[in-house]
């Protein structure tokens, strides 16, 4: 067994051991099968505890995005992200105003790989999710074979809150649910605000807002 491998069942043990990670297929099995899954963001452990929560097969065939500002900062971050989690690098910022970010993850599609995605952009504590970027809408046009998996990650930004370093031992959960997918002649803000819905409709507790920071 390679190091990554070794790597990444240790990473998905830790994170299983201090969170619980528990995986939810509540709306879709977990086959592995090419798929989109749509997630809330709300810590930089979102990646770690969605792979955790993915059975062995599903891992294989799945590329999570990882922003390149925060996991290229170090070399350990570098080999995490490329050798174990085999993410794709996005820009958060065009350094190019030619540069396609979406690309990396149309050619990852159009190679069959699954793709773990957070259309917020950045992360967010606020208990919802913030409006979904655009980047989604049109990987759901160019691939309208490909499912859209709603994901809901909850508790996780307890475990590591911004700019904390050690994760804290909280359970959490990952609940994948029901697939969606564009519709015949439906517009791009339509789109984006129900797949912001359906990933909100995962909920544990649909009607629970997390706490706005600074606020008891």
């Amino acid at each position: 067994m390679t190091p990554a491998a070794l790597t990444g069942q240790l990473l998905a043990f830790i994170a299983r051991l201090i969170t619980g990670a528990q995986g939810h297929w509540k709306g879709c099995p977990p086959k592995a099968e090419q798929r989109i899954y749509i997630a809330n963001h709300q810590s930089h452990f979102d990646l770690v505890l969605i792979w955790a929560a993915f059975p062995h097969e599903l891992r294989a065939q799945t590329r999570a995005i990882a922003a390149r500002d925060y996991w290229t900062k170090s070399a350990l971050r570098r080999w995490l992200t490329t050798e174990v989690f085999n993410a794709i690098y996005v820009s958060r910022t065009r350094a190019n105003p030619d540069e396609d970010p979406l690309e990396p993850l149309v050619e990852a599609l159009a190679n069959g790989d699954s793709l773990v995605i957070f259309p917020e952009g950045t992360r967010s504590s606020k208990g919802n999710p913030q409006p979904f970027k655009s980047g989604i809408y049109h990987l759901a046009q160019q691939f309208p074979h490909v499912q859209l998996i709603p994901t809901w990650i909850d508790n996780v930004q307890r475990v590591m809150p911004k700019g904390e370093v050690v994760p804290v031992p909280i359970l959490c959960t990952v609940t994948f649910g029901a697939p969606i997918q564009l519709q015949d002649g439906e517009s791009k803000a339509d789109f984006l605000c129900r797949a912001r819905e359906a990933v909100m409709e995962q909920r544990p507790d649909p009607d629970w807002v997390a706490p706005v920071e600074g606020e008891d």
